[in-house]
This record gives C-alpha cells, sequence and structure tokens, in this order.
C-alpha cells in the first residue's frame, strides 16, 4: 500500500509562491501532518539556519489554527529546528493543501536557544492591518503564541517534537 500524497500550495497576497508534493503522515481532522523534502531550489541560507537539497521537512498545518509548524532536518537526520509560519487556518480539499502565508514567521533552533521573530518588517509592509483588521491581529496573536512556545521549550505540546 502506498502513502497518502498531496501537493501543498503555499501562496502570499493572492499569487503562488510555491507549491510541491508531500507524503501524508497522519490526519486526525485537525491537523495534517506531512513530510516533503526541500522543495526550493539550490541553499536558502537565512543566517541563522540554511535550507538545502536533502533537507527534510514535517509539516503540521491546521484546519483552525493561524499557524504551521515545520520541523526541519538535515540529510543525516539531524534536527535544525522549526520554522513556524503564521498563516491562515489550512484549506485541505481532497489531496490539495492551501496554506496562505501572512508574511510572520518564528524560528526555534533545535536547542531552544534561538527564537526569532521575522519578516514584521513585511508584515506592516503587507497592507493587511487595513484590508484586513481581523486576519492581522489573528497574525500578530498567533505570532505571539508560537514565540511563547518557543521560548518555554512547549513546541512539544504543539504534538510537534522530534519525530518519533
Amino acid at each position: 500500500m502506498s502513502a497518502r500524497s498531496v501537493e501543498v500550495v503555499l501562496t502570499k497576497a493572492g499569487r503562488t509562491k510555491i507549491r510541491y508534493p508531500a507524503d501524508v503522515v497522519s490526519d486526525d481532522g485537525h491537523r495534517l501532518t506531512v513530510r516533503a523534502p526541500w522543495a526550493a531550489e539550490g541553499v536558502r541560507d537565512f543566517g541563522f539556519v540554511r535550507f538545502e537539497p536533502g533537507d527534510v521537512f514535517v509539516e503540521h498545518y491546521w484546519r483552525d489554527r493561524w499557524y504551521a509548524v515545520k520541523e526541519v532536518r538535515s540529510a543525516d537526520g539531524t534536527l535544525k529546528g522549526w520554522y513556524c509560519d503564521v498563516t491562515r487556518p489550512a484549506a485541505i480539499d481532497g489531496d490539495e493543501v492551501v496554506v496562505e502565508d501572512l508574511d510572520l514567521d518564528l524560528w526555534v533552533s533545535a536547542d531552544g536557544s534561538e527564537v526569532l521573530r521575522l519578516d514584521e518588517d513585511e508584515f506592516a509592509a503587507s497592507g493587511l492591518t487595513a484590508a484586513d483588521p481581523e486576519a492581522a491581529a489573528c497574525a500578530v496573536v498567533a505570532l505571539d503564541e508560537l514565540e511563547v512556545l518557543g521560548r518555554e521549550g512547549l513546541i512539544d505540546l504543539l504534538g510537534v517534537g522530534p519525530s518519533r
């Protein structure tokens, strides 16, 4: 029996940023967890972490939460950390997972020593606060919640700790 696959579609400001295939790990009707290799071309060096070919992402998407959490491992299985995207709740329809990126992100290093809020300038410049104040407020609350979870070492409480 082969694993079920889905296509993850990340959108931003009404445009598709990236789409890639992923294998479904679990779906309890509340949270969908998928596994996918690094989907972009080449290396992306953020300074605090490098995403590169061979990296594996275990991605958690909720139907009712304003974020997605991605556990990032190197090709040899070493945990790099968690990249958290602030998004609208995932729209999961059949074999497609559509997630709208709201610019805010959080990085939590594998050992929990680094918890970095990212792209707040992009969020401010996006115009979301004026265009959709309710969504903007939900995005800020989600980032704050993720930061607390990251700083208190509670990422595991989301059920997204190291893959078992």
